[in-house]
Order: C-alpha cells, then structure tokens, then sequence
C-alpha cells in the first residue's frame, strides 16, 4: 500500500466509482444522482484552485482503494484555518482499515498545512464512520436534525471536529 496525490488524469474514474456507489447506495453523501467526468473535472479543478490535497491509497496493483481530502468550510477570511474532510473507501474494501489509513494522512497534511481545525460532517446513523472519527480524537461538536431527506426520510448531519496545534502563529489577514 502506498500513498499519492491524486490528479484528474490518473485516479478520476476510479474516484467517481466510488462517489457515485455512495451517491446511489449509502447516506455518506447527501446527493440523488451519480456524478459524471464533466463534474469530476470540476472537482479536481476546485481542488486544485484551492491548493487542497486528494489523498489516494494505492494497492499493490495501483488500484485506488480509498481516498480522502479537505476543502473550504465556510467562504468567509476567519475560517481559513479550518477545513472539512472526508474518507471513502471503495465498496469492495471496506474492513480493512483502509479509512483509517487515509483519515490518519488527512490529519497529518493538515497540520503540515498549519490548519487548526478539521471538521467532518456525517451522516448521524453512519455508526462505522463514527467510530473511525472517535478513535481518531475527533469529538462531537453538534447534530442538526433533519438536515437532509434521502431515501424517503430525513437525515440527521452529526459534526466532529479535531483541533490541530497549528498553526503555531496564526493572523488576522
């Protein structure tokens, strides 16, 4: 197993399978319809726009097993050392520990990226997603009910935060 940072050209299709299962069979994104390559593009150009990583976990056969990232939490100047993440891992990989590889290596690049919050918003009935948070020392910042409707019924988004020790010397600016 290795990391990488993921691009558009390499790592897209294998990226959007994994969305779109998610997408079309679980809570873990609050969306109806599966993603195509146009929007893949876009992503990876936001990503890139915005100087975030995309962390990819590469098996022997350098097949993208899982990957993670972060991005913007909220657009205003006082949260730009806070960002949100998230961890996928694709369907036939899941148990193996694979998330908490890739959860770890988003903690550790965004505090080599002086970010001092990460923020991860889950699905409340998401128990192994939960856990992977809690193990990891993220805590429970707060639940809004009945944020999202998906599968003919509403959906509660629990937040977990980890604060980071960077930046060492944050500003204003």
């Amino acid at each position: 197993m290795r990391f990488v940072f993921c691009n558009f050209d390499e790592h897209a299709e294998a990226i959007l399978a994994i969305f779109n299962h998610a997408i079309l069979n679980t809570t873990a994104l609050y969306e109806y319809k599966p993603r195509t390559m146009a929007t893949m593009q876009q992503w990876f150009a936001n990503k890139t726009a915005g100087n975030f990583p995309v962390l990819g976990l590469l098996n022997e056969q350098e097949q993208l097993v899982a990957f993670g990232s972060y991005g913007t939490f909220r657009a205003f100047p006082a949260f730009k050392y806070s960002v949100e993440h998230s961890v996928y891992v694709a369907p036939d990989q899941q148990g193996k520990g694979y998330g908490a590889l890739v959860l770890q290596r988003i903690i550790e690049q965004a505090q080599l990226e002086n970010y001092h919050l990460l923020i991860g918003g889950i699905d409340a009935a998401n128990a192994a997603s939960i856990a992977l948070h809690t193990k990891h020392g993220f805590s429970h910042s707060g639940t809004i009910t009945q944020a999202g409707f998906k599968f003919g019924r509403y959906l509660d988004l629990a937040f977990y935060q980890l604060t980071l020790a960077t930046p060492l010397e944050p500003k204003d600016d």
